[in-house]
């Protein structure tokens, strides 16, 4: 028997990508025996020619499948249509840009099949990344992992088998915001780790800003956390603490010294308190109110304009 495995590729503007993408997985799959495959090739609204080429693929090779996105919903929501739409017995989650080794995806296998449910890839060479990015990466995951109580692994993507119970567990979530590294570590499942050095992209350029990052890491503090509410809780006490003794202190002054401008001591300590009740406040409700109202709209995490390739069994 042959286990039908589905890798969940997310493509923007990736057209360049494309052909050495191909030229790079195909061989790594076709050497893998006892497996069938599919490969489900998901365009998030892509605005060069990389729905033409997607297209072109699945009419010649049945294994690709491409879902195409109505408009541009982001790769958390292009990642979770793929995991919706994989039939395989185990699922891989892989990029475009070849940064995720499909030799790796061997190793993943023997994994699976020996017992694992989920096989994470880590990177444990990040030197193409630049050394901002590695250094704000290596503060996000131990900030969040002291934060939260699901421990995202350190260093590892996206990239990584699940194992069918996983992937359907996974599917029983109901965030339409979604963190997907947060998603995989809730889930849990017994877990292995193999080991690899990230490789650069073999071409076109990241869609992620630092200002993008940032909110992505925004997101994930948010998700898995109330922690946030607790320091801004804090920071206000803190403050308000610090408004009072400096009260106490400009009360003092004036006692022994006088003051040359009259009301100035209340007025600008009832502004200054006030004001750092007010920030306790926006800092307690904001963040998570925005989420409960993106929440409570239901509105689906990403809508399908149209499907290429064999689906259902056509």
């Amino acid at each position: 028997m042959t286990d039908l495995i589905s890798l969940v590729v997310p493509f923007y503007n990736e057209a360049e990508a494309i052909p050495y993408f191909c030229a790079t997985l195909l061989p790594a799959l076709e050497a893998i025996a006892g497996t069938d495959w599919e490969i489900i090739c998901v365009d998030d609204g892509s605005t060069d020619t990389t729905l033409l080429q997607l297209v072109a693929l699945s009419q010649a090779d049945p294994r690709f499948r491409v879902i195409e996105f109505s408009r541009n919903f982001g790769k958390e929501a292009a990642l979770t249509a793929g995991i919706d739409a994989a039939r395989g017995a185990a699922v891989i989650p892989i990029d475009a840009d070849l940064q995720d080794p499909p030799e790796l995806i061997a190793q993943m296998l023997a994994a699976w099949r020996a017992g694992a449910e989920v096989v994470l890839a880590r990177r444990t060479d990040r030197a193409s990344d630049g050394m901002l990015k590695r250094k704000t990466a290596a503060w996000f995951y131990r900030l969040h992992n002291h934060m939260s109580h699901t421990k995202i692994p350190e260093n590892v993507g996206d990239f990584r088998l699940m194992d069918r119970v996983v992937v359907n567990a996974l599917k029983q979530l109901p965030e339409r915001q979604r963190f997907m590294k947060g998603l995989f570590a809730w889930v849990g499942f017994r877990t292995v780790t193999i080991d690899y050095a990230r490789p650069p992209r073999a071409a076109g350029a990241t869609k992620f800003s630092g200002f993008a990052l940032w909110n992505f890491a925004l997101e994930g503090f948010t998700s898995f956390s109330t922690a946030p509410l607790k320091i801004w809780t804090y920071l206000g006490a803190l403050t308000a603490l610090g408004t009072v003794l400096y009260a106490l202190y400009i009360v003092i002054y004036t006692v022994v010294f006088g003051n040359k401008v009259p009301g100035y001591a209340s007025l600008f300590v009832a502004i200054t308190f006030f004001g750092s009740v007010q920030l306790i406040s926006i800092g307690l409700l904001g963040e998570y109110i925005g989420r409960i109202y993106v929440e409570t709209k239901q509105r689906p995490s990403y809508l399908i304009r149209k499907t290429h390739g064999r689906f259902d069994g056509t």
